[in-house]
């Protein structure tokens, strides 16, 4: 083993000889990896340093007051609205996806009119969407500040994600399944939803881990939507601040740096916990389809 491997080195050294082209490149690709790398270790030891020990019991109270700066409404209010938001878009975004991949005809007109318009939205700051929903659904609906409010924002803003990742899931699906499929019968509704979505869930999967991502990290959109009631939404029309929106407004304070980092340390772990699951749910998927 050793043998080859010293024998594919020099190869590879004669190769990069003959063309320094590609040992230019190879050496760029590894020093953006370097490059990367340690920035996202920097990231992650400055936060855990700054926040692992500012991490107290009284942070996690159910109740939220200026003595105990308590992030668990918060926590309450993320996983809520998380959940909403994936209720109202992924069902939503799945079956456009559908629809255009399965069901529009080819030269239909109004495909690229519905990807300009997905990948368009997809380029808007999150703040416009804040301010879409502020007027939409606090003033013209009259919700005022709202749990609701802010999970219809950030379901309007992660839908473009959502349709256009289970749009290229279903692409990537081979046409022979389709074909397998008719040829024993089974009718097209039957062969998208028992042939086909089944063998795209893994790619869908990593797409709503990417929208989850996003709603957890979300702090603008929900500023103007959902506001910033440091207390545990009594309901779906009721004010709260989630874990990103908590933070920003205890660093904006400035009275709560420590806790603010606390936080942080929180919000990080629950993004990767949430990211884990998911990645080991869409490993299953992959692995019945």
């Amino acid at each position: 083993m050793e043998a080859i491997n010293k024998q594919s080195f020099r190869e590879r050294m004669e190769a990069y000889q003959k063309n320094p082209l590609s040992l230019f490149l190879a050496v760029l690709v590894v020093l953006s990896a370097i490059i990367t790398l340690t920035v996202l270790v920097a990231l992650l030891v400055y936060i855990l340093a700054k926040g692992i020990p500012n991490l107290k019991p009284e942070l996690f109270e159910w109740e939220y007051n200026t003595s105990n700066v308590s992030m668990m409404p918060a926590i309450i209010n993320t996983i809520t609205i998380t959940v909403l938001s994936l209720l109202f878009a992924v069902p939503a975004g799945i079956c456009s996806a559908i629809y255009l991949v399965e069901y529009a005809k080819r030269g239909n007109k109004l495909i690229p009119i519905v990807r300009l318009t997905t990948e368009t939205l997809s380029g808007i700051p999150s703040i416009v969407f804040g301010l879409f929903g502020y007027l939409f659904f606090d003033i013209y609906l009259d919700w005022g500040y709202s749990i609701l409010g802010g999970a219809l924002t950030l379901s309007i803003m992660i839908l473009p994600l959502i349709m256009r990742t289970t749009e290229e899931a279903l692409q990537a699906v081979p046409d022979a399944y389709r074909e397998g499929s008719f040829g024993l019968g089974a009718g097209k509704l039957r062969t998208v939803f028992r042939v086909v979505l089944p063998s795209a869930v893994p790619g869908i999967l990593s797409g709503v881990i990417l929208a989850i991502g996003r709603i957890v990290g979300e702090t603008a959109a929900l500023l103007y939507s959902a506001g910033t009631a440091a207390q545990v939404a009594d309901g779906l029309f009721s004010s709260g601040r989630t874990l990103a929106v908590h933070m920003y407004a205890l660093l904006n304070e400035g009275l709560y740096m420590e806790q603010a980092y606390a936080t942080a340390v929180i919000l990080l772990v629950m993004v990767v916990c949430i990211n884990a699951l998911s990645s080991f749910i869409a490993k299953k998927a992959g692995v019945k389809a």
